[in-house]
């Protein structure tokens, strides 16, 4: 199959028809074999409802309804389960973005030899203040913290090869983190390609201010699991040891400041409270790294590492 074209949703009863229509045109004008997995995640209205309809129409389209809303990551990860298409198309319901974009994005995946192609919304629609701000903020922290240089981790536009979607695994709020993922993954040829943004005709939209909170969390959970998943020791140890050695050189420091020099007792003075809690929070940063190897090391992931290829075997 050519094409697996995932669509998270919530509440879009109105903008499905012309969506899928849409698609509908551009695939079959460039003969791609193709399916549509539309994801409805929890929608209080008739999305469901239009799905079934537009199911009967067009055997090409798919379904799968979540019982209550589990947010856009969640859909996004049952959608690459159970996409097979050469290629994964990934877009969201709100007609903000154009199905005339998928075939370059395609010919980028399959030409470019891209992992990944992200969609950059250069020129936006979106209140500035609510939306357009926050969202350059955090795409400069992204880039920052993941050295990936996309201009619009938010876009809903984007392209995989197959391989990766089916590496890796979305959730909280970390759809917007894929590629950051991915890479933590070893799928490191990322590409970029500026898209349309059209204006929202159906609905509102579904997103608030918790969405940045919530992703700049996400994306510290990322880094650090990323880098120190399988070795949380070489993190909290490193910091345990130093605020421990730091704190033990203070209480050197006064101990010999009150034996050698006859200086005022240790425990009138501040930097013996300092050392102490010095020390302290340094033995129980390494208690965690301690907990943490344990418990990466019962994991049943532990050794679950992605194989690129194999030869003889």
């Amino acid at each position: 199959m050519d094409l697996s074209i995932v669509i998270p949703l919530f509440n879009e009863e109105e903008s499905l028809p012309e969506l899928a229509a849409w698609i509908e045109r551009v695939v079959n004008t460039h003969q791609y074999s193709y399916e549509i997995i539309l994801i409805d995640d929890g929608s209080t209205d008739d999305s469901w409802s239009v799905i079934e309809r537009l199911q009967q129409k067009n055997q090409h389209i798919k379904g799968i309804k979540f019982q209550r809303n589990y947010g856009k990551s969640a859909a996004m990860n049952e959608g690459f389960k159970a996409a097979s298409g050469e290629v994964i198309i990934t877009m969201d319901a709100d007609m903000q973005d154009s199905p005339d974009e998928i075939p370059a994005l395609r010919n980028m995946i399959l030409e470019g030899n891209y992992d990944i192609v992200s969609g950059w919304k250069k020129k936006r629609y979106d209140n500035t203040f609510s939306k357009n701000l926050p969202s350059k903020l955090f795409n400069k922290a992204a880039r920052s913290m993941s050295k990936i240089h996309l201009h619009d981790f938010n876009c809903g536009l984007k392209a995989y090869k197959k391989k990766v979607v089916k590496s890796i695994e979305v959730y909280g709020e970390m759809h917007r983190y894929v590629p950051v993922l991915a890479k933590w993954a070893g799928f490191r040829k990322i590409g970029e390609k500026v898209v349309e943004h059209r204006p929202r005709k159906y609905g509102v939209t579904k997103f608030g201010w918790t969405r940045f909170v919530n992703g700049f969390l996400d994306l510290l959970t990322i880094f650090f699991v990323g880098k120190f998943g399988k070795r949380p020791m070489h993190f909290f140890g490193l910091w345990g040891t130093l605020s421990f050695m730091f704190g033990s050189l203070v209480f050197i420091y006064l101990t010999i400041s009150k034996f050698v020099f006859d200086v005022t007792g240790l425990t009138q003075r501040p930097l013996f409270f300092f050392a102490i809690l010095s020390m302290i929070i340094g033995t129980q940063l390494f208690l965690a790294g301690f907990l943490g190897e344990l418990i990466s090391r019962n994991s049943i992931e532990r050794n679950n590492y992605l194989i690129e290829d194999k030869i003889g075997l």
